[in-house]
């Protein structure tokens, strides 16, 4: 029985990885007009979703690396659509917030892709895609605690060598 839900959700994770390659592609194409990237938007979609936050925190929402998304920022600051402010929490960390540029076209890009995905699995129902989207949350949670247990522990080999 365990081996048979295994097979299961490993063939939902054989879905999501040409999902996930095509769906990146699919947005780069739309972003080029806008000069846009697929790190530039995820970092917009962020401070939209969670408000200003400093460039460690935004790598750890995105899992992705500080430098890789302070790459993102500076791009971003350079058009007009984040800006940095005092961190009253911390006096060498600014926040990064969206200005009323980048709050646009965030929204103008969200609003698009939502009209596209509205037209797409037309052959599942709502309730379909709240049984997706409740699996791929809790698999997501699972799939990154054991990607930073086993980096913690390659982490703890590596240190014990000479």
């Amino acid at each position: 029985m365990l081996q048979d839900r295994g097979a299961r959700l490993y063939e939902v994770l054989a879905q999501i990885r040409p999902l996930v390659l095509n769906s990146a592609r699919a947005v780069e194409a739309s972003l080029k007009p806008l000069n846009l990237t697929v790190g530039m938007r995820a970092v917009l979609e962020t401070l939209a979703d969670h408000g200003p936050t400093t460039v460690p925190s935004l790598g750890a929402r995105l899992d992705l690396a500080r430098q890789g998304v302070q790459r993102h920022v500076n791009d971003l600051l350079d058009r007009g659509y984040v800006e940095s402010r005092v961190n009253p929490g911390h006096r060498r960390s600014v926040l990064i917030a969206l200005t009323n540029s980048g709050a646009d076209v965030i929204r103008r890009i969200a609003e698009d892709e939502r009209r596209h995905l509205s037209q797409m699995a037309q052959d599942c129902t709502d309730q379909d895609v709240a049984a997706a989207v409740k699996v791929l949350r809790s698999l997501n949670h699972d799939v990154r605690q054991r990607a930073r247990h086993l980096h913690d522990e390659a982490g703890d080999i590596d240190d014990q060598r000479p």
